[in-house]
């Protein structure tokens, strides 16, 4: 089995969405509420991050990992969502759910902070859901710590609390 690694095209974005809702309803099914999931569909997914790679593939990074051949995650960085010149912000890691425990989130952060490092900053944050146990300890055991910031988001109708995360570079 091959997996490889690779800077994300436009070609890739479509797969990208599918992957992407995929990943939340496997992920978040345990602590929200059906509805919450429905939308959007993998097709609004792929519109969704056609859009936004338009505006943001200047300042973002995204890299998707194959497997064989075959879409199975991706990552997404970019600058601190609140102006800090020092710190990037990990947009996302999303796998397919098939890829959990397969050691492809790891490189894919592994690679994300190479990234990070290499664009100058010192400091990486992320937004985790709070309830999302699975993908705190994963950050933790990566090095990422909680800051004690704490948002509200909304993942379709249900109102999500979110948690700050942060490591050193």
């Amino acid at each position: 089995m091959t997996v490889t690694l690779r800077p994300a095209t436009v070609d890739d974005l479509t797969a990208v969405g599918a992957l992407h809702q995929r990943s939340r309803v496997a992920a978040y099914s345990a602590f929200l509420p059906a509805q919450a999931l429905v939308d959007p569909t993998p097709e609004a997914m792929g519109a969704y991050w056609t859009e936004r790679w338009t505006w943001e593939r200047d300042e973002h990074r995204m890299t998707v990992v194959e497997r064989d051949g075959r879409l199975v995650g991706f990552s997404y960085l970019g600058p601190d969502d609140e102006g800090d010149p020092a710190t990037g912000l990990l947009n996302a890691i999303h796998l397919d759910p098939a890829e959990r425990g397969r050691g492809t989130g790891r490189r894919l952060m592994v690679d994300a902070l190479d990234a990070m490092r290499g664009r100058g900053w010192s400091r990486a944050v992320l937004w985790v859901l709070r309830d999302n146990a699975h993908a705190r300890r994963f950050y933790e055991r990566g090095g990422w710590a909680p800051t004690g910031v704490e948002r509200d988001n909304h993942v379709g109708p249900a109102l999500t609390p979110q948690l700050r995360y942060a490591r050193r570079l």
